[in-house]
């Protein structure tokens, strides 16, 4: 079989080194997704008169939440056996290997200690507004993937089929990481456009709602196309992916379903 327009992808995920300090392609747009997501919460609080000084305290938040989680999601949902027998490897980040549902649970968590002490920024109204920079972030993230060659699809004879050098496969597979990147801009802008429509009116849980419902359900198919990354589940007949986004998928229906007008919300 022949792959004749199959692109060829054999980028080096390091910039440039000196001395013992790199700078990566992942690393790279990982940062500039919190800076973005950064600048796009102020535009927000400036909107609807909160306090910007919190969003120092905010980020950084976030930036351990989601190193935190995402590294311990990897470790106990994809290699369990691995981590459990190598505990000194789990704070190894730099070798790789960060969970989006193990991200977004310690996002959760992080975020609910954030609000205890803020009463003028509630739970639900804050995830409303966060998940708008998380999904731009979810799209920087899965480019930072491709260059790296990591989290790649399956072998594929389509046309758009990406042969990744790095892997040491002559055969092309599905750019999954460009799937699920194009899918969470999308996300990303649809979310947006609602709320830059609506502002403070938009009904409490409907961009959260939203979120939950079209970025897992887009990571649940898109996992179809996509080689599984836990050995452990080879034999099931859904992905460890598609198991961990089937209650979150769940959860954003309902969510969805119950949002309500921010005046009758308490």
């Amino acid at each position: 079989m022949t792959f004749l327009a199959a692109f060829e992808w054999d980028c080096d995920p390091q910039i440039f080194k000196i001395g013992v300090v790199a700078l990566r392609w992942y690393g790279l747009l990982f940062a500039t997704a919190f800076v973005l997501g950064f600048f796009l919460m102020r535009g927000i609080y400036r909107r609807e008169g909160k306090k910007e000084s919190d969003l120092d305290s905010l980020l950084t938040w976030m930036v351990v939440a989601t190193i935190i989680g995402a590294r311990l999601g990897h470790c106990l949902f994809y290699e369990p056996a691995y981590y459990l027998s190598h505990p000194e490897k789990i704070i190894a980040v730099w070798e790789g290997g960060l969970a989006s549902h193990g991200g977004a649970i310690g996002i959760l968590i992080a975020l609910w200690l954030y609000t205890r002490t803020r009463p003028d920024q509630p739970y639900l109204w804050l995830l409303d507004r966060i998940v708008l920079p998380t999904a731009l972030a979810g799209c920087f993230i899965r480019l930072g993937n491709f260059f790296n060659s990591e989290i790649v699809g399956v072998h594929t004879d389509r046309s758009w089929g990406v042969i990744f050098r790095r892997l040491h496969d002559p055969e092309p597979r599905h750019p999954a990481q460009l799937y699920e990147s194009v899918c969470y801009l999308l996300v990303f802008f649809l979310l947006w456009a609602i709320y830059r429509s609506r502002g403070a009116a938009t009904p409490r849980g409907r961009l959260l709602g939203l979120f939950l419902v079209l970025v897992f359900g887009a990571r649940f198919a898109i996992e179809f196309v996509k080689k599984r990354q836990a050995a452990w589940g080879e034999d099931l007949p859904l992905s460890v992916g598609q198991l961990l986004s089937i209650p979150v998928f769940a959860l954003g229906v309902y969510i969805l379903a119950r949002s309500r007008a921010p005046e009758a919300t308490t």
